[in-house]
């Protein structure tokens, strides 16, 4: 391994620089254009000069081929930050920041692309490994992405569904992304969501004059409170999270507001526990409607699938560590991370991890997330990463070969996979009051 560490560190200031740069210049999803030059530029100063550009969105992805058969092992990082207007670097006007360690994924990813470029390095490899920065894996600003989505700009919230649904991961057969936090560890999953935007309809009136108005807001507050009633009866090893927030609940202190809008994620271990708990939400959403007398649109729509780590990447993962860095310990954790990623879009179709590598102090998404140590994070990361790569396609690409071997996929192509996702998607009003007093609830 003397010469990837040897090939690694010759790009350790480029790295370091990125680090910083893309620090300063956070952007959320789908609007990573000025970070995604600036790696795009990047990749071509190491000579990359076959970049396949997303186009009308953010991200790139190049190939490198060691023209020697084997499997193609797809290595990602994430272009987007977080909103923190909080926090002391967070953009003035956006409240974007990279507390989420995002921008050191796009850093290590760039010593890797330099290592490639080592005849050393490459020669021992064989297959083909596919560099991928992507969009979007922060769910947020549902609004603006519902606008994408209406125009036909995009299909997914998330960057890695909607790249997958674009073909841009086609005949890759597996798949890592380090993520930068507090620890260097590796769960063995994490939690789906289900994303969903609720909009409660009443009737505006004076606020002097309330007897002639149905009041949204109240219904809207009426949802969470039963939301929060039904809490108790989700099973404790289903994880189900649901956190709505309250995005639009009035213009005018004088007049009862005729509309109420809420944004919520429904997180679940499983596709199957996500989808109940997200018809008890939508019944308790339904029955707060009902009993004001006003209507509820639900739109329903995937958000991220339950991420399974590969218990042979797992593994992998492990002895990269002991390799690249044996002076951190590496934690292995039966556990199901609370979060959602996107990485899930991929492991019911090939073997994936999503290890975090360390670097970073503080709350991740919070006012005090900083990257303490950007060695760690950055250069170290792509040394794990670049060890991962040895490890699957060196010698032939055997461990590659074997792992791809005891892989069962839940899902026999991608086409049948965006269809189970597109299945979640439900929109519009819920319920049909009929001139009899009668109410028909459509629940999903």
């Amino acid at each position: 391994m003397k010469e990837i560490w040897q090939a690694v560190e010759r790009y350790k200031f480029m790295m370091l620089e990125a680090e910083r740069y893309i620090w300063r210049h956070p952007e959320t999803g789908y609007r990573e254009v000025g970070t995604s030059k600036y790696l795009e530029e990047k990749f071509r100063e190491l000579g990359y000069e076959d970049l396949a550009l997303a186009g009308d969105i953010p991200g790139f992805y190049t190939v490198v081929d060691t023209g020697r058969e084997g499997p193609q092992v797809l290595i990602l990082a994430e272009l987007d930050s977080v909103i923190c207007p909080g926090h002391r670097d967070a953009d003035p006007e956006t409240g974007a920041v990279h507390a989420c360690g995002h921008h050191a994924q796009c850093a290590a990813l760039l010593g890797i692309a330099g290592a490639l470029k080592d005849p050393e390095v490459l020669g021992s490899l064989c297959g083909r490994i596919r560099l991928c920065a992507v969009p979007a894996e922060e769910l947020l600003e549902i609004e603006y992405r519902a606008e994408l989505k209406e125009k036909g700009v995009i299909r997914y919230y998330g960057g890695k569904g909607e790249f997958l649904s674009r073909g841009y991961f086609d005949g890759v057969d597996l798949a890592f992304m380090v993520h930068t936090s507090d620890g260097f560890r590796v769960r063995r999953g994490s939690v789906g969501c289900v994303a969903k935007r609720i909009t409660y309809t009443g009737r505006a009136s004076h606020a002097a004059y309330a007897s002639g108005g149905i009041n949204a807001l109240y219904a809207a507050t009426q949802g969470l409170s039963a939301i929060n009633a039904i809490r108790e009866t989700f099973r404790d090893e289903d994880k189900i999270r649901v956190h709505p927030i309250v995005t639009a609940g009035g213009e005018a202190v004088n007049v009862i507001p005729g509309k109420a809008v809420m944004e919520s994620f429904v997180r679940g271990a499983t596709y199957e526990a996500m989808l109940q708990a997200n018809a008890r939400v939508n019944r308790a959403l339904c029955g707060a409607a009902l009993s004001f007398g006003a209507n509820v649109a639900i739109d329903d729509f995937p958000g991220y699938s339950p991420l399974y780590n590969d218990k042979n990447m797992i593994e992998l993962t492990r002895e990269a560590a002991l390799l690249a860095v044996p002076d951190k310990s590496f934690d292995v954790q039966d556990v199901m991370n609370s979060g959602s990623t996107d990485m899930g879009e991929l492991c019911g179709l090939m073997p994936v991890v999503h290890p975090y590598m360390a670097g970073a102090v503080g709350t991740c998404h919070g006012e005090d997330y900083l990257i303490a140590d950007p060695y760690t994070a950055c250069v170290s990361s792509a040394k794990l990463q670049v060890a991962m790569l040895a490890l699957l396609l060196g010698d032939g690409a055997k461990r590659a070969k074997k792992i791809l071997a005891d892989f069962t996929p839940r899902f026999a192509s991608k086409e049948e996979y965006l269809s189970y996702v597109d299945g979640i998607t439900c929109s519009g009003d819920r319920i049909v009051y009929g001139e009899d007093g009668t109410a028909t609830v459509k629940l999903g």
